[in-house]
């Protein structure tokens, strides 16, 4: 499965491995400020694709809809020295049977090509004391893993971090193109949750949490 989706990034035009040259590397998501960087050219997006309304505008009315944060990991592959993993905000639940999941990633995300060619991933979704270690996540350039506890995941050995309220063992099942963006469907294989505590969620450009 994973070099089936190798070969798609490749038919696409993204990356198949980190680019050994300095550059941006997974820049934050919008929901994560303070960490400044030049954004990239889109791949694979025409000039008659793009939206009449300006990105600025874009973000804003879509901030008005609430979600929850999540961390995506993958073992690391045989010649890398450790997982990869990234803060991402667009994942949902997709299809009971079968068990699917989904979730976004930009076509410039170096952490993705690690992915794709592991194959499997591991969905951990935060709670509502967890906005430091999602940020962690969303810094480009650094050991996201420097001083983050973590197990392998049952089925994958991907990462399942330590103390999320839930994590969800997928295999990759699809990949589909979505403008900037990839859409990567997940096959469930395992999962589990504590049963307690409150979600992390972002809106409107902030954390928050849910109120009684």
């Amino acid at each position: 499965m994973a070099a089936t989706v190798v070969r798609y990034l490749r038919s696409v035009g993204s990356p198949t491995s980190a680019s050994p040259e300095p550059g941006p590397v997974d820049a934050p998501p919008d929901f994560v400020r303070g960490y400044p960087q030049p954004r990239p050219d889109l791949r694979a997006v025409g000039a008659d694709e793009r939206a009449p309304v300006s990105p600025a505008e874009f973000r804003a009315v879509l901030g008005n809809f609430a979600s929850g944060v999540t961390v995506i990991t993958a073992p690391p592959g045989e010649d890398e020295e450790g997982p990869a993993g990234f803060a991402c905000q667009s994942f949902a639940s997709l299809s009971l049977d079968p068990p699917l999941v989904t979730f976004m990633v930009a076509r410039t995300s170096t952490t993705w090509p690690r992915i794709a060619r592991a194959g499997v991933f591991c969905v951990n979704i935060l709670g509502a004391e967890q906005g430091e270690l999602c940020r962690s996540f969303a810094v480009s350039g650094a050991d996201k893993f420097a001083g983050v506890t973590h197990t392998p995941a049952p089925v994958t050995g991907s990462p399942q971090l330590d103390a999320v309220p839930a994590w969800i063992d997928c295999r990759i099942h699809a990949v589909h193109t979505g403008g900037d963006h990839l859409i990567v469907v997940g096959k469930v294989v395992a999962m589990g949750a504590a049963g307690e505590g409150d979600p992390l969620l972002f809106h409107k450009g902030r954390f928050g949490r849910l109120a009684d």
